[in-house]
C-alpha cells in the first residue's frame, strides 16, 4: 500500500509548522503505516521516534471519558442519574439537574473554560464545580473544559483515589502501555509553547488550567505515544467491527453515537462526530466517523465504515498558535485515497 502522499505532506510542513511529528495509520487494528520525523525542537537535538510520547492536550477528554465509561459499565456511575450524591455542592442549585451524559457530550451548560491569568491563585477545582453555568443543562452543545475538569473530581471522589493513579491504572488494564500524567523523561518530550509565565514547556502539561491543576486534570495532561492513541480508538471501532474490547459493545456504540446535535461538531461520549467537511477529518471520511482534536496539535480519527483509525502527534503550538485543520485535512485526505485505493486494486 502506498502512502507516498502522506509522506509528502509531513515533510511539507515540518519545520516550519511543527519540530515534530509521529501518524500512525490502522486498518481492523493492524499497522499499515507509521512514521515519525523531526526533533523535539525547533532548534534541533533528539529525533523523534515512533514512541515517542506527546502532549496529546484535549484528547485526554476521551482517555478520560473512556475511563467515566468503565465505570459506567461496572455500575459505580449512572449516565442519567443525579450526580449530587457525589457532588453535594450541586444541591438546590442549578447544576443539580446535570448528568453523567451531559457532562460527557458537553451540554450540561459549563463555561467553555477561563482566563489562566484570572486563576492562578485560585482553586481550580472548586471554580469549575461552582461557576454558574451559560445555559441550562440539556439545553446547547458548550464544548467545556470546566465541564471535564468536574469529571475528573467526579471520576476521583468515586473511586476514592487520585485522578492520575485512577486514570493511569485503568488505561493499562485496557492495554496502553505509555499513557500517563506527569512523564518523568521529561527532556524526551516534544517541545510545545514558550511563553513569558512558564518559558520553554517541555514534558508538562501545555494548557494552563491542568498546570495550576498540577498537570493532573480531566481535560488535559495526559501524555500519549501514537499506539496507545490508536489503542483508545480500537476500543471504540472494535464494538463496530465485532473484535473483542475492554467496553461493553453497547456502550461503545453509544458512546460514538450522537448524543448532541450542533452545527459545528456534533456529539458523542467524549468523542466529537464528524458533521461536515469542514471538520479536519475531511470530506473523505465517512459521516460515522469519530475523534477529537488536541490544541497541542494532536488528532485522532476513526472511520468505522472503512475500519480505519488515523493518528496524528505534532507540537504545532511550538510555532505557535496558528489553526492546522489544513494539514489535519490533507493528512485525513490522503490516508483514506491510499486505503481506498488499495481497495480498488
Amino acid at each position: 500500500m502506498q502512502f507516498a502522499e502522506v509522506d509528502a505532506i509531513l515533510g511539507r510542513h515540518l519545520g516550519t509548522r511543527y519540530s515534530a511529528v509521529v501518524v500512525r495509520i490502522e486498518q481492523g487494528g493492524r499497522v499499515l503505516y507509521e512514521r515519525a520525523a523531526g526533533t523535539l525542537q525547533a532548534e534541533g537535538g533528539p529525533a523523534v521516534y515512533p514512541d515517542t510520547r506527546f502532549d496529546v492536550a484535549s484528547i485526554t477528554k476521551v482517555f478520560v471519558a473512556t475511563v467515566a465509561l468503565a465505570y459506567v459499565a461496572r455500575g459505580a456511575l449512572d449516565l442519567d442519574g443525579a450526580l449530587t450524591g457525589v457532588v453535594p455542592e450541586w444541591r438546590g442549585t442549578a447544576h443539580a439537574p446535570i448528568t453523567l451524559r451531559d457532562i460527557l457530550s458537553h451540554r450540561a451548560g459549563f463555561r467553555s473554560g477561563a482566563d489562566y491569568r484570572t486563576l492562578i491563585d485560585a482553586d481550580v477545582e472548586a471554580f469549575a464545580l461552582r461557576e454558574p453555568l451559560v445555559a441550562a443543562p440539556r439545553e446547547r452543545v458548550v464544548y467545556s473544559d470546566l465541564g471535564f475538569i468536574v469529571l475528573g473530581t467526579i471520576l476521583a471522589r468515586v473511586a476514592g483515589i487520585a485522578l492520575r493513579t485512577l486514570v493511569e491504572r485503568e488505561l493499562a488494564a485496557m492495554g496502553t502501555r505509555a499513557t500517563t500524567f506527569l512523564p518523568r523523561d521529561r527532556e524526551a518530550i516534544p517541545a510545545t509553547e514558550r511563553d513569558a509565565w512558564r518559558g520553554l514547556v517541555q514534558g508538562t502539561v501545555h494548557d494552563e488550567k491542568a498546570h495550576l491543576l498540577g498537570g493532573v486534570a480531566g481535560h488535559a495532561g495526559i501524555f500519549a505515544d501514537a499506539r496507545d492513541v490508536a489503542r483508545l480508538g480500537e476500543f471504540y471501532v472494535a464494538a463496530h467491527r465485532e473484535r473483542a474490547s475492554p467496553l461493553p459493545p453497547a456502550l461503545a456504540r453509544e458512546a460514538t453515537a450522537e448524543q448532541a446535535d450542533d452545527p459545528i461538531l456534533r456529539r458523542g461520549l467524549g468523542w466529537a462526530l464528524k458533521t461536515s467537511d469542514e471538520n479536519s477529518c475531511g470530506a473523505a471520511m465517512a459521516r460515522a466517523t469519530f475523534g477529537h482534536t488536541g490544541f497541542t496539535g494532536t488528532m485522532l480519527w476513526v472511520d468505522p465504515t472503512r475500519d480505519l483509525t488515523l493518528v496524528v502527534l505534532t507540537n504545532a503550538v511550538h510555532f505557535g498558535r496558528s489553526d492546522l485543520r489544513d494539514v489535519r485535512i490533507a493528512l485525513a485526505n490522503a490516508a483514506v485515497a491510499a486505503i481506498d485505493s488499495a481497495i480498488a486494486s
